[in-house]
């Protein structure tokens, strides 16, 4: 997201779009700093493509969307480039026993139609995300908080329209009691689906996602779908990540490679990932502009345990699989030595990842076909591989597909949809034939994020749809922990327990191999991957 959020290269692409255009000017403001055609003068443009969702904090897992909700909210604390807790709107979060946590916020701060930023916000905002009636694909996020089964039953409607764990104590104060100490808490609130919402939202929601009004360093001014979103930098905004350019085109791309060559032609100033075709040339092209960075990111392969193939799966059939992927050489020649195989099930950027040291991540085909053969095979000896074809993926699906082929003698074939938002809807509605592209990027630098969010029978974006009773209470004591440290080890325990079950098939980490042209400066990355768009200077 960003929770839940899915990448371009990851969970799901950050290209998403089904055509390529030139924005056009508005107001008047057509004339440039560069020679960019179509550009606004002062406006930085990168391809981000068409989100899945309106653009409501609540109801955006994935990084199209999350990129632009970035730019228009703003919750109560955000991280540095390290990770570290940094305070946007919250003047401070604390805690004395995990349990009960007290949000004070900085004063002055107001939406973007001028209505002030309070207690209430937050609260009102909370409360409407995690009402089952509301539909909101993050609801799960509030699920640690007291009074979410009355808002949110598992089954029937709400009980009640409000969480009895939510309190405004005054303007700028509120409390949080949740049902049990979550050591790690306020680290979820850098996610974005924990922003505010002004009082108009409540009047007309649907609408107002077409046309949200946020509290965050850019304001929103028009979305021409599937080819333009525009936002303007806000003036009034009082946050720390205030905005250092007039504004950000997100600029829908049919293929990395067109983005990648407007980069080139000056047409478009950033593009976050460059795809196989373009990664040997890259570096040289753009020069001091190409961007190279690890982040806290995983792709893996990820089982539909509803379909046919894999319903019912003994898991040593997933293991004979992740067995049988040559990560090495796919990383090194298909990927250009841009990925790092997988040890875990997290990236190494957050807290608590470990080395599993075990050989189910290790490419052995003998072993593989031996234990497909052990676990009972895959129903018809064949699996298929879902990617979206706008994010750069044939390439290394069609090599992993090979891979498992040679070395099991189990079919592989990919079954390629025509975008990001195709594939999602897929895995929403639980058509994924056997396998699709799983992937995932940090909502917060915590291992939990990697496991309690995707891997958990309750969360909104577990759309393999695994569900284990025994690592579900596994993941309740380790949140029942008495400090960050003592959560950290025990989900260390729960990523032990999840290789024996094999939820997904880990296959390698993440970095940026993205870059910019000469009209702007001061790109820089965060350990999430993303471009920091409010810090990018025009020249």
């Amino acid at each position: 997201m960003r929770g839940a959020r899915s990448a371009k290269w990851v969970a799901g692409a950050i290209v998403v779009a089904l055509a390529a255009t030139a924005c056009s000017g508005s107001d008047g403001d057509k004339k440039a700093s560069s020679d960019k055609k179509g550009a606004l003068a002062g406006y930085v443009s990168i391809d981000v493509g068409e989100p899945q969702k309106p653009l409501m904090p609540a109801d955006t897992n994935e990084s199209n969307g999350a990129y632009v909700i970035r730019a228009l909210f703003t919750q109560l604390l955000d991280f540095d480039a390290k990770g570290e807790i940094v305070y946007t709107n919250a003047e401070s979060v604390t805690t004395e026993d995990s349990k009960t946590w007290t949000v004070k916020l900085k004063d002055g701060w107001k939406f973007h139609n001028g209505e002030a930023v309070t207690a209430q916000s937050y609260v009102d905002a909370w409360n409407w995300y995690a009402n089952s009636k509301n539909n909101q694909q993050n609801a799960f996020w509030f699920s640690d908080i007291a009074g979410y089964d009355d808002v949110h039953p598992e089954k029937g409607d709400p009980k009640a329209d409000k969480m009895s764990g939510l309190k405004v104590v005054d303007d700028t104060t509120f409390t949080i009691e949740l049902t049990e100490r979550v050591p790690y808490f306020n680290y979820k609130l850098g996610y974005t689906t924990f922003a505010p919402m002004p009082k108009v939202f409540f009047d007309d929601p649907k609408a107002f996602g077409q046309k949200p009004v946020g509290n965050g360093p850019y304001q929103f001014e028009k979305w021409t779908h599937k080819k333009l979103i525009q936002v303007k930098a806000w003036d009034d905004y009082k946050g720390p990540d205030k905005a250092e350019n007039k504004g950000i085109l997100f600029k829908n791309y049919t293929t990395l490679e067109a983005a990648y060559q407007d980069v080139v032609s000056g047409n478009l100033d950033i593009i976050k990932q460059v795809g196989p075709t373009d990664l040997p040339k890259y570096k040289q092209d753009l020069g001091e502009g190409a961007l190279e960075q690890p982040y806290a990111a995983i792709q893996t392969l990820t089982p539909a345990f509803y379909s046919k193939t894999f319903k019912g799966v003994d898991p040593k059939v997933l293991q004979g699989l992740s067995m049988a992927v040559d990560r090495d050489t796919i990383t090194k020649t298909v990927l250009n030595g841009t990925r790092i195989p997988a040890t875990s099930f997290t990236p190494p950027q957050v807290k608590g990842n470990q080395d599993l040291n075990t050989d189910v991540f290790k490419y052995n085909p003998t072993k593989a076909k031996a234990l497909v053969k052990e676990g009972g095979g895959v129903p018809g000896n064949k699996i298929w591989i879902q990617y979206n074809t706008d994010g750069g993926h044939k390439e290394w699906v069609t090599a992993v597909c090979e891979s498992i082929r040679n070395a099991t003698g189990v079919d592989c074939v990919g079954d390629p949809k025509p975008d990001f938002a195709t594939d999602l809807e897929a895995r929403d509605n639980n058509e994924v034939k056997s396998v699709y592209r799983g992937g995932w990027v940090a909502d917060y630098p915590v291992n939990v994020n990697f496991i309690k969010e995707l891997y958990h029978s309750k969360a909104e974006s577990n759309n393999g749809r695994f569900s284990d009773k025994a690592i579900d209470a596994l993941m309740a004591k380790g949140d029942k922990a008495e400090s960050l440290e003592e959560a950290v080890k025990a989900y260390q325990e729960v990523e032990k327990k999840l290789l024996q079950k094999m939820p997904s098939i880990p296959l390698w980490y993440y970095q940026i191999n993205g870059g910019h042209g000469k009209n702007v400066s001061n790109v820089e990355i965060n350990y999430q991957g993303d471009i920091q768009l409010h810090k990018v200077t025009v020249k």
